[in-house]
């Protein structure tokens, strides 16, 4: 008879059958996001779920002009756009069913920058109750290749269905703390924000807030994990997970019974994923989840809030050449002994 397994012995063995999909932007994309909507060109593409629509969260978007060598650049710039998409069959690909749009037509930002920002770029999104969050960063300024500054971080919000979004002055981390870039997740009472520094070579602290739409926006509501318990001082958060993290994801996988967190690891060159049986952790060692070797310049791993929990998993995926977002599926195998 096999023995018990310990609750934090690791039960993912490795990934199998990762797949490109379909893109969901671009002029190779069915969506045809080029024509009409001006979205030729973007990248990351976090999502989440309300009543059954899908929101996704692109970066910085242009709509003409790309440069010849691929990568960000171009005219028509935004500093963020919204799409929505209600398709839940995402073998073939993840449908758009409409943008958040100017009286043109075309995709518009519906977060502001101020003028002291290089841009603004939503990390992470989720709804609570029937209020639309996006998380976003204040990029500051872009140094070397994975290294970036951010002059805050912080929460904009719509009661209209994604229409118009207010960015209250005091909903924010002030400067480049270790909660510049997010993934969020709500469990039982309370809405996790895992967060790390601006860049891809932080280590990811964690902190929660009462799941109320108003707790959100009132940072004296936040508490962070210090390795034990739960403290209302920011300095004393823990590493979570070690550096180096990039752009990330967490979601539950009832599959493995476990969280699962997908995040970019640049030093490895390639996303990579790891599992807790806590939101706590202890966090697992990474396996790799796409190698950079299959797609060159790859980033930015988003979990799909319909398709994370089971055996086989879809999320988004970008790549700098040529800047644009794919959909992506991989299949879990998992350690059937000591179950």
């Amino acid at each position: 008879m096999a023995a018990a397994r310990d609750e934090n012995t690791p039960v993912l063995t490795g990934i199998a059958d990762v797949e490109f999909v379909q893109w969901v932007t671009g002029p190779d994309s069915p969506n045809q996001t080029d024509v009409g909507f001006a979205v030729l060109s973007t990248d990351l593409g976090s999502m989440f779920d309300l009543d059954g629509t899908t929101w996704i969260a692109f970066g910085d978007t242009f709509g003409c002009c790309r440069p010849a060598a691929g990568g960000g650049g171009g005219g028509q710039w935004r500093n963020n756009v919204l799409a929505y998409s209600t398709d839940h069959d995402l073998e073939d690909g993840m449908t758009i069913d409409g943008w958040i749009t100017s009286d043109n037509g075309r995709a518009r930002a519906v977060l502001r920058k101020k003028f002291e920002d290089f841009t603004i770029i939503p990390t992470a999104g989720i709804a609570v109750g029937e209020r639309l969050f996006l998380h976003y960063m204040a990029v500051k300024e872009w140094g070397a290749p994975g290294h970036w500054t951010l002059n805050r971080s912080g929460w904009g919000y719509s009661d209209d269905g994604g229409q118009t979004w207010t960015q209250p002055i005091e909903s924010v981390w002030e400067g480049d703390t270790n909660f510049g870039m997010t993934a969020l997740v709500k469990h039982e009472d309370y809405l996790y924000v895992f967060g790390t520094h601006g860049g891809r070579y932080g280590g990811v602290q964690l902190a929660r807030v009462p799941l109320d739409p108003d707790a959100v926006l009132d940072m004296t509501a936040y508490t962070y994990w210090d390795g034990s318990d739960w403290s209302s001082d920011i300095t004393q958060a823990v590493d979570v997970v070690p550096a180096p993290a990039g752009e990330m994801s967490v979601a539950w996988n009832e599959f493995l019974g476990r969280w699962i967190m997908i995040y970019l690891d640049e030093p490895q060159r390639g996303l990579v994923i790891r599992e807790a049986p806590e939101l706590t952790g202890p966090w697992s060692d990474t396996q790799m989840l796409v190698d950079s070797i299959d797609f060159p310049s790859l980033y930015g791993s988003f979990l799909h809030p319909w398709a994370s929990d089971g055996e086989v998993i879809y999320f988004t995926m970008s790549q700098w050449v040529p800047y644009n977002v794919m959909l992506m599926r991989a299949r879990l195998v998992k350690d059937e002994q000591g179950q």
